[in-house]
């Protein structure tokens, strides 16, 4: 299955992470900022928000699911499955933000809500998305530590590129048209990573994350073949799975894809920079913050990973001003825009695999 937004994407469940404890005490570029957000309030918990935005989300799923037992063996429920695949994506972003404790500091009940919305009703491994989502935080976009710009069937600089034959350089030639219609799969991809990486962790972690994919899995399978039938519970899934995974892959491409991309060679950066010149904020309005679940403030969220989802439009004009401050590049774009250079970055990426015109 592909690894392909960064999930590429999208990417996430997993604790926080915080600048260098050695950067914060020396007076780095960072400490005023945090300083200031800090003061505002804008790392507070906003648990009466979380709890709305949870509940409104689970009474829709149970709506749809309501919907598919109604409608029972009708073509009709496939109009169901487009919401169910925008719902879930709702469920993934709450994962997300459980997993870097911004709903709540309890990290067992921050947890709970991570295996519910992720394990459970997702069929995503919370443990393999916070290992690979914290080291995505910790590195964003770096060629070598970066999980999420790891080659695999799609690769992300001219070096990954360098070597390809056959059906890689043939994939990687053409990877800029590919990258969506791959992200379809992203869904099912999440569920096989998820079950694979059981094996890296102790019993007790495999018994209850394995126990509630299995779950998951199990019910999914009961709804819609017991009430649709065989041809139409197989429609429904594929919609469904391929637009959440759309959905996803919509959310988190344009977050780092085509940003600066550091290597073992390149400058030392701080916190601040290290986070903000790697990635790219999209603009929009309260829409636009549904739609990405808050991914769309990319820059405020790496560099404050625990900041509750509403505090993020809040510290945006804060972290600008802080930026145009020091004279540090702060990238902001419109959807369309960050997809266009997304995919033109990945096209790039398969220059030299291309014969000389």
């Amino acid at each position: 299955m592909p690894r392909t937004a960064g999930l590429t994407a999208a990417s996430a469940l997993g604790p926080p992470s915080t600048p260098p404890a050695a950067e914060a005490a020396t007076g780095s570029e960072f400490t005023p900022l945090l300083r200031t957000v800090r003061g505002q309030g804008l790392l507070e918990h906003r648990t009466g928000w979380y709890v709305r935005t949870i509940g409104l989300n689970l009474l829709a799923l149970a709506a749809v699911v309501t919907g598919v037992v109604l409608l029972g063996e009708s073509w009709w429920a496939l109009l169901l499955a487009p919401p169910l695949a925008v719902l879930s994506a709702r469920t993934a972003f709450v994962g997300h933000d459980a997993g870097h404790s911004q709903i709540t500091a309890d990290r067992r009940v921050a947890r709970l809500i991570g295996l519910v919305h992720g394990n459970l009703l997702l069929g995503m491994g919370y443990a393999w998305w916070n290992d690979k989502h914290n080291r995505h935080h910790a590195n964003p976009n770096h060629a070598e530590k970066d999980p999420d710009v790891a080659p695999d069937v799609l690769v992300f600089s001219g070096h990954q590129a360098v070597g390809r034959t056959g059906l890689q350089a043939w994939l990687t030639r053409n990877q800029a048209w590919l990258f969506f219609p791959l992200t379809l799969l992203e869904g099912v991809a999440l569920k096989v990573y998820g079950f694979q990486d059981l094996r890296n962790h102790p019993w007790r972690v495999r018994l209850v994350e394995g126990g509630l994919l299995t779950a998951h899995v199990a019910g999914y399978a009961v709804l819609l073949l017991t009430f649709l039938t065989p041809w139409q519970a197989l429609a429904f899934a594929a919609v469904h799975q391929g637009l959440f995974g759309l959905h996803l892959g919509m959310a988190f491409a344009p977050n780092h894809k085509g940003m600066e991309m550091p290597g073992p060679d390149g400058p030392r950066w701080g916190h601040l920079r290290r986070q903000v010149l790697t990635s790219r904020n999209i603009r929009g309005g309260p829409v636009t913050d549904w739609l990405l679940g808050g991914l769309n403030y990319q820059i405020e969220h790496h560099l404050f990973p625990s900041m509750p989802r509403p505090h993020l439009r809040l510290a945006q004009p804060l972290v600008r001003a802080h930026c145009e401050r020091l004279g540090l590049p702060y990238t902001v774009t419109g959807a369309v825009d960050s997809y266009r250079q997304v995919l033109s970055h990945l096209h790039q990426v398969g220059d030299g695999l291309r014969p000389a015109v």
